[in-house]
């Protein structure tokens, strides 16, 4: 700059009215001024100006033009802690390695507050011993100026240079060498460093995630690792006791990191302890990984789902374990082995979704137990036989039907009556089935004819709805059932020789085979007396 230009910009700081203008010449000075002794002092006493701007600008120009000799005003301002504290910080950081040791010193001196303006000043200021300064704030004693310095040197990373990256990381890593650091401090280098994407700091990140460190720093070195993988043993290890553990930020962490990693029947084993987190989710994850794994260890731990008090959890791990075999497999083994009628119906339901999956061998044991329950007039047969029409209704007809038939071949009536009513539930249930109630109910009734009771005789109820029928022989059906004795047929003939139409005709058809097979009984002598006190010999 000629000497008769900075001569004029001088007067005019020193002497114009104009704060406009005296702000203006302040401005060009600094951006191309040098340090001239005449422009030092001029801008030297400026400090002292009465107007906060104009002193501002005296400050920024001083810190352009790298002038010492501002140091120590700089530093004062600093301490007072003004609207100059920002732009003295940033001209102190552009005095070099002098500046820096300077602000550096005063870090440790002022309030709590104003070292956390310094620190966002110097992570901006780009120079390298700025943003060492900068990072001994992450050592601060107060954690509001830890979270200050973490959070401007993190927001002004990506503005920096390989080599200031460099600095900073080593500074940090050299730090966290330190053995005792304070885990509020630790967990916030942690932060910063992770922004820094430096490769030789993975090591310090998988050291810190397990106890005895603090649940802050175990978060932030979690965090810090994000894609990486566990490609050892040891390292998945730690990650599943993390996710295991029962502070939220570590769990959610170590999560994120497990979720891209694979499982397989060999390798489940140590997932399974997930499935004992005392956090949902970790639970919930863990029966995402471990879903369609036919490991029956592993379906057996998801099983023990089934009885937490989270219903989500309950049902996602059903409905994982109806999704393949081993885990179908031990559902069904708890249902057979529940006590609670509610529990069973739960489970019942649960695998009637997948119920056409189950084999041969399992649908046997499966009605086995249902039959077993039937006998016993034990109320979770009725879950059992839900899912067991679920899995195939006709051969659950075909099996009830066959169980009926041996009851009756054995003259278990009453046994054989419970399975045929079973059958005659079903809508579609037929004809000959339900004859088949119908006749085996006679052997069971009292036989007795007064009005009132047989008015009240099921059996008799099932032989009327029969012959609405047309279509279907009921008396040949009569005639074919050789286990009806004659004196269950003179009951049955009796009650319809009363009626009216085609059930009188079956009356006196049933009547007349009583006389047949058994004339000279009293019971074929009672059936002559009825036949022709109703009109019918």
């Amino acid at each position: 700059m000629a000497d008769a230009t900075l001569t004029k910009l001088l007067h005019v700081v020193a002497g114009s009215d104009s704060k406009e203008l005296r702000h203006a010449a302040l401005t060009v000075l600094g951006a191309v001024g040098s340090k001239d002794a005449k422009l030092v002092k001029a801008l030297l006493d400026t400090l002292k100006d009465a107007d906060q701007d104009l002193r501002i600008a005296a400050i920024d120009a001083l810190g352009k033009l790298q002038a010492d000799e501002a140091l120590k005003p700089l530093e004062e301002f600093v301490r007072q802690g003004g609207a100059e504290l920002e732009a003295a910080v940033h001209a102190a950081s552009l005095l070099g390695a002098k500046g820096a040791k300077s602000m550096g010193k005063l870090m440790h001196e002022i309030s709590p507050s104003c070292r956390s303006r310094m620190a966002a000043v110097l992570a901006k200021s780009n120079t390298g011993n700025a943003l060492v300064v900068t990072a001994g704030g992450l050592l601060d004693d107060d954690p509001k100026v830890i979270d200050a310095t973490a959070r401007s040197l993190a927001m002004e990373v990506p503005a920096y240079t390989a080599p200031q990256r460099h600095a900073l990381a080593k500074f940090l890593i050299d730090a966290l060498g330190v053995k005792k650091i304070p885990p509020k401090a630790e967990a916030a280098m942690l932060r910063v460093l992770s922004a820094l994407h430096e490769a030789k700091a993975d090591e310090l990140f998988w050291a810190r995630i397990l106890p005895p460190h603090a649940a802050d720093v175990r978060a932030a070195a979690l965090q810090a690792l994000g894609n990486a993988e566990p490609r050892t043993e040891k390292r998945l290890q730690a990650l599943l006791a993390c996710a295991a553990d029962k502070d939220f930020p570590i769990v959610a962490a170590a999560l994120m990191i497990l979720k891209k990693v694979p499982v397989t029947a060999k390798n489940s084993k140590p997932w399974i302890k997930l499935l004992e987190a005392p956090d949902v989710a970790t639970r919930r994850f863990a029966v995402e990984k471990l879903q369609g794994i036919e490991n029956t260890e592993v379906a057996r731990a998801m099983l023990a789902q089934l009885r937490h008090p989270d219903r989500g959890l309950r049902e996602e791990t059903l409905k994982a374990l109806g999704s393949y075999a081993a885990g179908r497999a031990v559902v069904l083994d708890e249902l057979l082995q529940a006590e609670e009628v509610d529990r069973v119906w739960f489970l019942a339901r649960a695998l009637a979704p997948s119920a056409k999956e189950f084999s041969a061998a399992q649908r046997g044991k499966l009605f086995a137990q249902a039959a077993e329950y039937h006998d016993a007039d034990d109320r979770r047969a009725a879950a059992l036989l839900f899912l067991l029409r679920e899995m195939d209704h006709a051969w659950l007809r075909d099996q009830l039907e066959a169980k009926a038939q041996q009851h009756r071949k054995k003259k278990k009536y009453a046994a054989a009556i419970g399975y045929y009513r079973l059958l005659a539930q079903d809508p579609a249930c037929g004809e000959e089935t339900r004859f088949e109630l119908a006749a085996t109910g006679l052997k069971e009734s009292t036989h007795d004819v007064s009005a009132d009771n047989r008015s009240n005789d099921p059996s008799l109820h099932q032989f009327a709805r029969l012959l609405q029928n047309p279509s279907f022989d009921l008396a040949e059906h009569i005639g074919k059932a050789k286990w009806l004795d004659a004196q269950d047929l003179f009951y049955l003939g009796f009650h319809f020789a009363e009626q009216t139409h085609r059930a009188k005709d079956f009356g006196k058809y049933v009547l007349e085979l009583v006389v047949k097979r058994s004339g000279k009984s009293d019971h074929g002598k009672q059936a002559k007396r009825k036949l022709k006190s109703e009109g019918l010999a």
